[in-house]
C-alpha cells in the first residue's frame, strides 16, 4: 500500500506525534510524507526531520493533497494538531473541499487524524472507505467523526448575505490576534468570531477590533478561500537548529514587505531588509535558522504572533515613529531595489545601514536603533 502524508502546522510535530504518525503508517504500507505551511517549515527543521517530511515547495495544504492524488497513491493521510477541536476540524473540511474542487476524480480516500494524544482528539474519513480508519480510530484512542458531522456543527451557518460575505473562525478566545493571510487585521474580544467582506474587503469584525492598517495593508481579498488564524503561529517553547547556507560571491540583500510571502526562498541572501513589525517578527525568526541577519523597519506596534522571535547577530532594527514603517519601506523599495527585490548593489551591511539612515533623514521621520549582538 502507498500512503501519502501531508503534516501540517508546528503543533503536530513540536508534539512528536508527526513522526510518531508516520512510523505508525509505515506499518501498514510505503510511507511518504510532504509539509503545508511556513512555520511548519521552521518545526521541521528544528526537528531534523528534513530527510522524512518534504519541505522543498512552499505548499498549502490542498495542493500537497493533490501532489499524491497525481501520483496515484493508495491512501492520503492529514496530519493536524489544531488549536482546538473545533478548529482542527474546520481547518480538515475547507482544505479537504479545496483539493476536492482541483481534481477530476476523487477515488483516493482523504483520512485527516487531529489532535492525536488530546482527549478530543478525532479521525476524520473525508472521503471514500479504508480499512485504516477504524484500525488507527482503535490503536490511537481517537473519536470517529463524520464530515457531516462537522459540517452541521460548525461549516453551515458561513456564506453570503446582504452583498457581504461572512466567515465564521471557531474555536477562538479574547485578546487573539487575527491574521488573515499573513497579515493581523485585529484582535478578538469574544470567543465568537465572524469577518465580514464587501467587495473583497474586510468591512467589520463580530466579535472583535479591526486593525485599520492590516486591512490596508492585506487589501483584497477572498474570504472564503483566505487562511485565516488566530492566536500564536507557533507556541512550543523551541531550541533554534542553525543551518549552513551557501556562501555568495556578492553580498546579496533582499527586500521583504510582507509576513505572508515565503520566506525560505530568501535563505540563501546575506541581510533580509523586513518591513513592518509582524513581518520583522515572523521573517527574523525563520532567517536566524539559516543564520541571516535582517534589517528590520518597525514602528512599535508588535503583534505577538510567535512565542520567541529570534533574531540573528549583526540584525538591525529600525524603529521608526507610529505609522511611518510603511512609508520608509516604500522609500526604500523605490531607491534601492524598484521592482527587483534582490540586490548586490552593497558591499556590506554597514554599507546598507548608511543609505537607510539617508533615506528615513529625507522622510524627515525620527527613529532609533538597535542593535542585536
Amino acid at each position: 500500500m502507498r500512503i501519502g502524508v501531508v503534516v501540517h502546522g508546528p503543533n503536530i510535530i513540536d508534539s512528536g506525534y508527526a513522526l510518531k504518525l508516520i512510523n505508525l503508517l509505515g506499518e501498514y504500507g510505503e510511507v511518504s510524507a510532504r509539509l503545508g505551511g511556513t512555520m511548519g517549515r521552521t518545526a521541521v527543521i528544528d526537528a531534523s526531520l528534513e530527510n522524512v517530511i518534504n519541505i522543498r515547495k512552499k505548499l498549502v495544504p490542498s495542493d500537497s493533497l493533490k501532489i499524491f492524488h497525481d501520483e496515484d497513491v493508495d491512501v492520503i493521510f492529514l496530519l493536524n494538531y489544531g488549536k482546538s477541536d473545533v478548529t482542527g476540524q474546520v481547518f480538515g473540511y475547507k482544505v479537504y473541499n479545496h483539493y476536492a474542487d482541483k481534481i477530476d476524480d476523487n477515488l483516493i480516500p482523504v483520512i485527516q487524524i487531529e489532535r492525536p494524544g488530546e482527549k478530543d482528539g478525532s479521525i476524520i474519513q473525508w472521503n471514500g472507505n479504508s480499512k485504516l480508519t477504524g484500525i488507527l480510530s482503535q490503536r490511537l484512542n481517537l473519536n470517529l467523526i463524520t464530515p457531516k458531522e462537522v459540517y452541521d456543527a460548525h461549516i453551515k451557518s458561513d456564506g453570503v448575505c446582504d452583498n457581504q460575505t461572512h466567515r465564521i473562525v471557531h474555536g477562538v478566545s479574547p485578546d487573539e490576534n487575527i491574521m488573515v493571510n499573513g497579515v493581523v487585521i485585529g484582535k478578538t474580544n469574544s470567543d465568537k468570531l465572524t469577518l465580514i467582506a464587501k467587495d473583497n474587503v474586510i468591512v467589520d469584525i463580530v466579535g472583535g477590533t479591526l486593525k485599520s492598517h492590516g486591512v490596508e495593508k492585506l487589501g483584497e481579498v477572498d474570504l472564503e478561500n483566505a487562511i485565516i488564524k488566530t492566536g500564536l503561529l507557533r507556541k512550543s517553547k523551541v531550541s533554534p537548529r542553525i543551518l549552513k547556507r551557501d556562501e555568495n560571491d556578492n553580498f546579496e540583500v533582499a527586500f521583504l514587505d510582507h509576513a505572508g510571502e515565503d520566506v525560505y526562498k530568501f535563505r540563501n541572501c546575506d541581510v533580509v531588509i523586513t518591513i513592518g513589525d509582524d513581518t520583522t517578527l515572523i521573517s527574523s525568526d525563520i532567517l536566524y535558522r539559516f543564520d541571516i541577519p535582517i534589517i528590520g523597519i518597525t514602528d512599535g506596534d508588535l503583534d505577538k504572533v510567535v512565542e520567541d522571535g529570534f533574531k540573528a547577530k549583526n540584525s538591525i532594527i529600525f524603529e521608526v515613529e507610529s505609522g511611518f514603517d510603511d512609508v520608509c519601506g516604500q522609500a526604500i523599495e523605490m531607491k534601492l531595489f524598484g521592482e527587483n527585490h534582490i540586490s548586490s548593489d552593497f558591499s556590506d551591511i554597514g554599507q546598507l545601514e548608511e543609505k537607510i539612515v539617508e533615506i528615513i533623514k529625507d522622510i524627515k521621520c525620527k527613529y532609533k536603533i538597535n542593535y542585536i549582538d
